[in-house]
This record gives C-alpha cells, structure tokens and sequence, in this order.
C-alpha cells in the first residue's frame, strides 16, 4: 500500500470492540454500532479529507519557518515580538498537533515507518522529549487505561507541593528545560535508549541554536534565550488543555468499570473550538478529544469530520457528551484546585459526572 493510501489498519481497527459490547442488547448503545457509523464516513471520504488537510498544516508551518526567522532578527522591537510569537506558534504546532498525530500513526497514512520518522523529529529533535517514553505513556498506559485509578488517570500532571497561581500560571514556563529530566527518568534502567535520547535532544538544541544564530542573525546569548523562550510560550495552555479534559470527571476502579463506550463517555471532555488552540493543539487535542479516543487512529480533520455522528449517537442514547469551554474549565480550576489537583480523586463504580 502506498505510504499516503487510506489506512486499513485504521479501519480495521473501528471494529476491534470490546468483548463486553457484544454482549450489549441491540437496544443499547455500543462501539460496535457506533463503528459502523463512523466506518461509513471513513470508506467515504477522500483522501484530502483523512490526511491532506493535516498534511497541508505541516507544509505550511514548515514553509513559514523562514519568515519566523527574518522577522527574529529585525532590528525593530515589534517585528522581533512577531516573529518570536510565529517560531513559538510553530514550535507548538509541531511539538502537539503534529507529534501528536504522528504518535498515533495517524499522520502519515498507514505508513508506519513515516509516521515513526516523523514523530522522533517532532518529539525528540524539535521538541526536546523521549519518543520511546511518549508512547509507553500516551499509546500503552493512557489511551487504553484512560481515566483508571493508577493507570492512566492522568495524574503525573499533578503536582501538589505547587500553589493553583504557580502552577496554573507561571511552573509551566519552566516545563520545557525540564524535558530533558523527565525523559531521562522514563526511560531509566534502558541505558542505550538513555544515550541514543540524549545524542539526539543535544543535536535538535544545537540545530535550534544555529538557526537562532545564523539564520535569524541572533547573538549568541539572545539565541540560547530565544532557544528556551519559544518552547514555553504555548506551555501554559498545554498544561491546561491536559488537565482540562480528563481531571475532574469520573475516575474508576481497574477492576470495577464499566465498558470502554461508556467510560470514555464520561471520562473525556471536548473543550469549544478555539481558533488559535484548535489548530495549533489539534482537534484531537482540543476540541474532538472525545471522539479522538474513541478513535485514536484518525487524523485531526477526520476526528473533527465524525464529531456530529459521535455527538448525536451520545445524545441520541443518552450517553453524557462533556463539552466545556476553556475559559469555564479554568475557573473550575481556580476554584477547585484542592480538591481536583492536590487531593487524590475518588473512584467511581459508574457512570457519573463528579
């Protein structure tokens, strides 16, 4: 199959259902007919739809990195603010949107090999992160243990020795020169993948840096500032956006839940499309992350392309469809953060909004 081709094992992957749906009378919802629903939009759409759009995105960030640059390097003030906020646009874009998706396999068509290239670039050179560890903890742990205790219940984002106003508002900037730190951590007792991850971050600073330097013409102390300060402006609402959909809504029992259709029901949450952070973040990110984890194998503009079928056949059930808009989240935040971000969460034995 050529590497751009519609992607089989995508569609294949719609019926893989749990066991526990077939056993669901035909009355009640389930992932096999939703699959089904979902499997027709895929079969009929074309090829700009499942990957073309994205793709574009990542030609078009890509071609704009070049201005970013010259305008960094302009003696006035205000095209320097410009070009700093475009190169940290991008840099976001690459490091979620696309990583993201390339992660999952589900930028590059169905080839594996492309999307595994695409995701070390994003990730690891540009981002500064462990591929490996990203995909033991995002792929392995938190799509399939989505929201149960222990497992993927989104707690490694706690840090409860941190004040709300410092951790919603100012520990993020200070996330991306820790990288190094976490990825090193996660891949502890793996000594060749801790060297091969460190060869590569300290090569994709050293790319940064001589771009910071040579292209945009930065002295050299402005270009190891600028090398940091375009990493954290996007990570304040990364943060959120990660603690947004998930914090806060039903956690449950590893021995005690309820099929995956009904807790991804209740365990997920769309934030209102934003449109700044549904294109830099992803849809799948953003603003179909329910949809996303029902299907994780899809591109951003499909998760974007099948929320109405997702959306009407949740309420058409009477499943729970949780949308909020970021500004609403962040409020519940402030106001909660106690109880949502110091106090462990309590598990819950069913469906039901906490």
């Amino acid at each position: 199959m050529p590497p751009y081709g519609k992607n089989v094992r995508a569609m294949d992957q719609l019926m893989d259902n749990d066991k526990k749906d077939e056993e669901i009378s035909q009355h009640e919802p389930s992932m096999r007919e939703l699959n089904l629903l979902i499997r027709e939009v895929v079969s009929s759409s074309s090829w700009w739809d499942l990957y073309g759009v994205d793709l574009a995105i990542m030609f078009l960030n890509l071609g704009l990195l070049p201005f970013g640059y010259l305008l960094l390097g302009c003696r006035s003030m205000l095209l320097f603010i410009l070009g700093h906020l475009l190169l940290s646009y991008i840099h976001a874009t690459f490091t979620v949107k696309l990583a993201h998706a390339s992660l999952h396999n589900a930028l590059a068509g169905s080839s594996r090999f492309i999307n595994r290239l695409l995701s070390m670039f994003f990730i690891e050179i540009w981002g500064g992160f462990t591929d490996v560890g990203s995909y033991e903890a995002h792929i392995k742990l938190h799509h399939p243990y989505t929201n149960i205790i222990g497992l993927g219940d989104s707690s490694s984002w706690r840090a409860p020795f941190l004040g709300r106003n410092m951790y919603l508002f100012f520990a993020p900037l200070f996330l991306p020169p820790l990288y190094l730190i976490v990825g090193l951590k996660m891949l502890a007792g793996r000594w060749w993948l801790q060297i091969r991850f460190l060869f590569v971050v300290i090569l994709g600073h050293m790319m940064h840096f001589c771009l910071f330097r040579y292209a945009a013409g930065l002295s050299t102390h402005w270009s190891l500032l600028c090398n940091f300060s375009v990493r954290g402006v996007f990570s304040i609402p990364y943060i959120h956006v990660n603690i947004f959909q998930h914090i806060g809504l039903p956690m449950y029992d590893v021995k005690k839940q309820p099929t995956r259709l009904y807790r991804l029901a209740s365990a997920v949450l769309n934030l209102q499309r934003n449109p700044l952070l549904d294109f830099n973040f992803g849809h799948s990110f953003f603003s179909c992350h329910i949809e996303h984890h029902l299907f994780p194998h899809l591109s951003d503009n499909m998760c974007l392309k099948i929320q109405p079928v997702v959306s009407s056949y949740f309420k058409k059930h009477g499943l729970p469809y949780n949308e909020a808009t970021y500004a609403s989240r962040l409020r519940t935040f402030y106001n909660n953060y106690e109880e949502l971000m110091v106090k462990a969460p309590p598990i819950t034995e069913f469906i039901g909004i906490q």
